[in-house]
């Protein structure tokens, strides 16, 4: 039972051509699983072990005759709540959304489905993604399988449960504002953003170029595999690109000796980083070093972004909400609600400001910035999981705003540069601490192989079970 539950996508493929196990096997033993912990974490909003088998069953047929599509075929995925799974519904985490099903796959599941993966279900996320938390109207409360009495992070919040308890190998979360990144760092797994448009989206979000596509996996490598299929162009999306994705799985080799890295511990901002998470983040950023980096203590020089992130933040929010009346908005989170009413108020001239003018501003900066150095090393976040329940946690000065106790993750979505956040370590409590991995527009390659690099140094630490 533990060999199967906590093989990687890329041990799969090679067993299923071996005949020594098959994706019918694998199949089952997710379901059972995800029957036995779901209860704990609440990671889930649409499951149909019918439509599971039938992709499992068929899986195995194309092993058996010797025609497996790829390296994907057979392996188990999840799909975030708000993007599309044909015959699934998408209420995106919202208590006044329709449960009817949807019509066609989005572009990821589709790029999923035709390279003949699993499908287990859908996953949990704030309603409409608007907070770096992991409760919903709609579905409650998703609980972090380390220590259950914290929360998972957001907004791809059950996407990151399942992949910390190998509910699957790959799981396709969002990141409008850090919502891969977050989770990823809460719960101990790989949560990579691309450059925005390396992964094609429709139905486009309310967010537009904020918002990012990304996988959440127990490895890098599972990630690189997730993008190499992921990542091919739709004509849905005309924001993204048409190119074909390198080959990211052997973009991994290499290691990062010669790379010019920076490490900033605060991006220059006035925040109060946990000292736990300093010190591991200090320390992570120091195996670079080990590895044969040039790394260098330096931050990128802009000041916090937050009005731009809120301007279009906000006005997204005002969007998402424009159909919805008083008797709705009701039933909804009152900090969606109030968020969105915010973005009502937003000038078109203040908005189209952010959007063009300040946001190019900042990803001028960082394209200077990298032009001296290849990687900029942050934590991913500067404290550990908090209480479950809560959108900020309840000590450490941050405020009533959630965006304020994540300042490292939303300067990357403005810019719409890569960024990864891998695992360093736990707490004194058990709870993991991410390092975030930034690279230049279109690095993504580069930033993976920093990640592999990164974990072949300092293997991650895993939890198998839901944790009181």
């Amino acid at each position: 039972m533990t060999t199967i539950s906590f093989l990687s996508a890329a041990e799969l493929g090679p067993l299923y051509a071996a005949k020594k196990l098959s994706p019918v096997e694998v199949a089952k033993d997710a379901m059972a699983r995800i029957e036995r912990v779901e209860p704990a974490v609440n990671a889930f909003t649409v499951r149909d072990e019918a439509i599971t088998l039938a992709m499992a069953e068929a899986s195995q047929a194309r092993w058996l005759k010797g025609e497996a599509i790829g390296p994907l075929d057979g392996v188990p995925v999840t799909i975030k709540d708000n993007i599309g799974v044909a015959g699934w519904s998408m209420r995106r985490g919202s208590a006044v959304a329709s449960d009817a099903p949807f019509a066609s796959d989005s572009p990821a599941t589709l790029r999923l489905r035709e390279a003949g993966t699993v499908f287990l279900g859908k996953t949990t996320m704030p309603e409409y993604g608007w907070k770096g938390v992991g409760d919903s109207p709609a579905t409650g409360i998703t609980r972090n399988p380390w220590k259950t009495g914290t929360g998972p992070g957001g907004s791809s919040s059950g996407a990151a449960v399942c992949a910390a308890l190998n509910l699957g190998c790959i799981h396709i979360g969002t990141d409008g504002a850090g919502s891969v990144r977050i989770p990823a760092a809460f719960t101990g797994v790989v949560g990579l953003k691309p450059s925005y448009g390396r992964v094609p989206a429709w139905p486009i979000s309310t967010m537009g170029f904020l918002a990012h596509l990304g996988p959440l996996t127990r490895t890098v490598t599972d990630t690189a595999l997730a993008m190499k299929v992921i990542g091919q162009p739709d004509a849905r999306d005309m924001t993204a690109m048409t190119d074909r994705p390198p080959d990211f799985v052997d973009g991994l080799k290499g290691g990062v000796r010669g790379l010019r890295i920076a490490w900033s511990p605060r991006l220059g901002q006035d925040v109060r980083v946990d000292p736990e998470i300093a010190a591991l983040t200090a320390a992570a950023a120091q195996v670079f070093a080990e590895l044969g980096a040039t790394v260098e203590e330096v931050d990128p020089g802009f000041a916090d972004p937050i009005e731009i992130l809120m301007t279009l933040w906000a006005s997204g929010a005002a969007l998402a909400l424009r159909s919805t009346g008083p008797a709705d908005r009701a039933k909804m989170d009152p900090g969606l609600v109030a968020v969105a009413e915010r973005g009502e108020g937003i000038p078109a001239s203040t908005y189209v400001d952010a959007l063009l003018n300040q946001r190019n501003a900042l990803a001028l900066k960082m394209a200077e910035f990298h032009e001296r150095f290849d990687l900029l090393l942050t934590p991913t976040l500067p404290l550990p999981a908090f209480t479950v329940g809560r959108d900020t946690p309840e000590h450490g000065g941050y405020g009533e705003d959630w965006t304020r106790w994540t300042p490292f993750t939303y300067p990357f979505n403005i810019t719409e540069q890569p960024a990864v956040s891998v695992p360093c370590g736990l707490t004194k409590a058990g709870l993991p601490a991410g390092l975030q991995i930034v690279g230049a527009f279109g690095k993504d390659a580069l930033v993976l192989r920093a990640a592999a690099a990164f974990e072949q140094a300092r293997p991650f630490a895993r939890v198998d079970e839901p944790r009181a």
